[in-house]
């Protein structure tokens, strides 16, 4: 039985710029129950993305906006102990994306859960990091809309952040030529001698012309695949480097999240016509029908060692708070995860 209240954390006020204790607050509320068709969750692990925080936002563009005093969004790995819904029973494990919380427990609605079971071999809550959004994204951001083939060059901005490296990583397996963009000249030797990533540079204290002749310095042949995390400066300094019939895949702009007011669009949009360049976003949940084979895939480059991650998890829903801070500050090591309870399956 579960207890009869649950621990949130609620969003007190818009956050300006990098989120802080003073813009939540720790409730405990009523047990939720779950209504017809929906489940209840207990969740073991939340996962912390830097998308959280454009949905703080009050003019958030793709999904709704969080309203104050609600639990704060997250996407979260669960055990079901209620279930209104035929296809869950308790005991079940599941991922809610971007419809769990910040909290002890959650409900959902069954059809928005997605069923997930412990893999040989691997721990229950990769599917909360290399088997969920943290590689999923990279996977079909980079083989679907940059379309890699052997002898290109990829591009990869916030590249030892979770996503980025991941990316990074696919594209050279697929025989590109793939140069890193990272917040410190450690993190580029990261990405360069234990990654496989032939080339990396730090963009910190650069402007558009400087950041734009590094790129050009690296990749002489141009960009064919731009994975974009950031936008901002990076990305028009890129935009600058296209070449011809190259494919920008837009993931994030983890660079204007915490900016206030107006944002400015890409000052070299035009290169995009000169270049017949190709620029898509992407939300990963519209290949939901593809996951599993994408996860199969991964599994193999994998225990293969072609592929590597880390995750950087901290213990306790009162660590959440300084944890999500760390993806603006550039402080974490791999993917951000929150471990409320110990994997049971």
């Amino acid at each position: 039985m579960p207890p009869r209240s649950n621990r949130r954390i609620t969003l007190a006020r818009r956050p300006d710029g990098i989120p802080g204790p003073d813009d939540f607050a720790l409730r405990e509320v009523p047990m939720p129950e779950p209504a017809e068709g929906q489940v209840l969750i207990e969740n073991l692990y939340l996962s912390l993305d830097a998308a959280i925080r454009s949905w703080m936002k009050p003019d958030c563009s793709y999904f709704p906006p969080i309203a104050l005093g609600e639990p704060v969004r997250s996407t979260t790995l669960g055990r079901v102990v209620a279930s209104r819904h035929p296809d869950f029973k308790p005991g079940d494990h599941g991922v809610a994306y971007a419809c769990g919380g910040w909290e002890d427990y959650s409900v959902v609605a069954g059809e928005s859960l997605h069923r997930v079971e412990k893999r040989p071999g691997f721990p229950l809550h990769y599917h909360l990091s290399i088997f969920s959004a943290m590689g999923l994204t990279p996977y079909f951001g980079l083989l679907d809309i940059g379309q890699p083939k052997p002898g290109e060059t990829a591009l990869i901005s916030a590249a030892a952040g979770a996503v980025g490296s991941i990316a990074g990583q696919i594209a050279r397996i697929k025989g590109c030529r793939v140069v890193g963009i990272a917040g410190s000249d450690e993190k580029c030797r990261m990405l360069v001698e234990e990654l496989g990533f032939d080339a990396a540079f730090n963009y910190k204290g650069k402007n558009t012309e400087q950041l734009s002749r590094d790129i050009a310095e690296l990749c002489p042949r141009g960009v064919d695949i731009f994975f974009d995390n950031v936008g901002g400066e990076i990305l028009d300094a890129a935009l600058l480097n296209l070449a011809m019939f190259a494919r920008v895949a837009f993931c994030g702009a983890i660079g204007d999240y915490t900016r206030s007011g107006p944002i400015p669009g890409p000052y070299h949009y035009w290169q995009i016509l000169a270049r017949c360049a190709t620029v898509r976003g992407f939300l990963t949940l519209y290949y939901k029908d593809q996951f599993p084979a994408a996860i199969d895939e991964m599994e193999g480059w994998l225990k293969s060692g072609q592929l590597k991650f880390s995750e950087d998890i901290s213990v306790g829903l009162e660590s959440t708070i300084p944890s999500f801070a760390k993806l603006f500050t550039g402080e974490n090591r791999g993917k951000l995860l929150v471990r409320l309870q110990q994997d049971r399956a």
